[in-house]
């Protein structure tokens, strides 16, 4: 039986239903490996460092729940993390198309990866951390969507000069 599951993802930032679906994961594996992608491409409004510094800090606590940071291919860095199983959220239908896309590319690349797909609690599944920095932009109350210290920093990095 597979102990080792990676929940891979930019989390710029980090949502509480980011948070829920590592607390899902978390039940079902013993342990959770969160990791940072490297995805320039994404355009990322915090760092590396910064997001990992963000994951850390909400899974404080959390036995079993490990952050780090990869580049490169998932696949590659599940078998260096000795993960057999990548865990992937799926808020809407919307999502599932792209979802399912890459974890049908991710098992062409390396068919001893497995991908799971786990829905966040309904109160959190019309969350994306696009979202997010849109109405953050906009002033909006985050208290309900990310924890305080993710809006703070987020505040900060959006303030309008």
């Amino acid at each position: 039986m597979c102990q080792i599951a990676l929940y891979p993802g930019t989390f710029d930032p980090v949502t509480n239903g980011h948070i829920d679906l590592i607390c899902r994961a978390h039940e079902i594996f013993h342990d959770v490996i969160v990791a940072v992608a490297h995805n320039p491409h994404k355009k990322p409004i915090f760092s590396v460092a910064d997001r990992v510094a963000m994951l850390k800090k909400a899974t404080a606590g959390m036995d079993g729940v490990t952050v780090t940071h990869f580049d490169g291919l998932v696949v590659d860095f599940a078998h260096k993390m000795k993960a057999k199983v990548l865990v992937r959220g799926v808020r809407m239908l919307s999502d599932f198309e792209y979802e399912f896309q890459m974890a049908l590319t991710n098992r062409k690349l390396s068919s001893d990866i497995e991908t799971i797909f786990l829905m966040p609690h309904e109160s959190y599944s019309y969350l994306s951390a696009r979202l997010i920095k849109e109405v953050a932009n906009l002033g909006a109350d985050l208290s309900s969507f990310v924890p305080d210290f993710v809006a703070k920093a987020l505040q900060k990095r959006l303030r309008r000069k």
